[in-house]
C-alpha cells in the first residue's frame, strides 16, 4: 500500500461540534471550590478468544499492519472518529488531534504494546479505521480504542476491525481480551454484545466540566 497523505487535510471540523458534544453530558453536580463534576457510566467487557469467526471486509477495503511510521495516521483516524462522540468528553485527548498523537506515541512505547492487535483499516489508500491492543499485567489482552470514520459506518467495518485485532491477540498467546465502553455509546455496546463480549464490571468516571462550558 502506498503511504497515504494525512487525511486531516481532507476533513474539516463540523460547525457546532462543541454544542453537539455538550448536549451529551449527564447532569452535573457541584463539587468543592466551585468545580462542576459529572459522572459517566462505563462498562468493562470481556471475551474468550475461542472459535473466533474470520473478519470479513467489503470489496475495496484492506488491512494495514502496524509499523511505527504509521503512528500519526492511526492518531488522525482516531481523532476524526471520536471528536464529536461522547468519549471525547470522557477522555479529552480523544477530542484533540495533538492528544491523539500523544496517546498513540505513549501506547507504542509501552512494553505491553501488541503490534499484532494494532491495525489500520483502509479503502484504497484512504485510512478509515484504527484499533490498538495492549497486554495487561495479568496477561489478558486489552483493546484500547476502536475508531471508524463517521462516513464509513454502517458497513460492518467495526466488527471486522475488532475481529482482526482479536485474532492478533490470540496469535500473540492471549486467550482472553477486555475492553471498556461508555454506557451512552449504544452503537459500540451493540457491536460488542453481538460479537460475544459480556459485561463484567460497571464503573463511573468523574469528569470536570469547568473547562467545557
Amino acid at each position: 500500500m502506498t503511504t497515504p497523505s494525512l487525511f486531516s487535510d481532507l476533513l474539516s471540523d463540523p460547525a457546532g461540534a462543541d454544542q453537539t458534544l455538550l448536549s451529551l453530558l449527564p447532569p452535573a453536580r457541584p463539587a468543592s471550590h466551585g468545580t462542576l463534576i459529572t459522572y459517566f457510566k462505563r462498562y468493562k467487557m470481556e471475551i474468550d478468544l475461542h472459535d473466533l469467526p474470520a473478519p470479513q471486509l467489503p470489496e475495496g477495503f484492506h488491512w494495514v499492519a502496524w509499523q511505527p511510521t504509521l503512528s500519526e495516521l492511526h492518531a488522525d483516524v482516531l481523532y476524526s472518529s471520536f471528536e464529536n462522540e461522547v468519549d471525547a468528553l470522557v477522555f479529552t485527548s480523544l477530542g484533540e488531534r495533538a492528544g491523539c498523537r500523544a496517546l498513540m506515541n505513549e501506547l507504542a512505547r509501552r512494553s505491553t504494546f501488541i503490534p499484532a492487535a494494532t491495525w489500520l483499516l483502509a479503502q484504497d489508500d484512504q485510512p478509515c479505521g484504527t484499533i490498538q491492543g495492549l497486554r495487561e499485567r495479568s496477561g489478558v489482552g486489552a483493546i484500547q480504542n476502536l475508531g471508524i470514520l463517521p462516513q464509513y459506518r454502517g458497513r460492518g467495518l467495526g466488527i471486522a476491525l475488532l475481529l482482526q485485532a482479536l485474532h492478533g491477540f490470540r496469535q500473540s498467546g492471549v486467550s482472553r481480551t477486555v475492553l471498556e465502553v461508555t454506557a451512552q455509546n449504544e452503537r459500540a455496546l451493540r457491536l460488542y454484545s453481538r460479537l460475544g463480549f459480556r459485561r463484567t464490571k460497571t464503573t463511573y468516571k468523574a469528569v470536570s466540566l469547568n473547562d467545557r462550558r
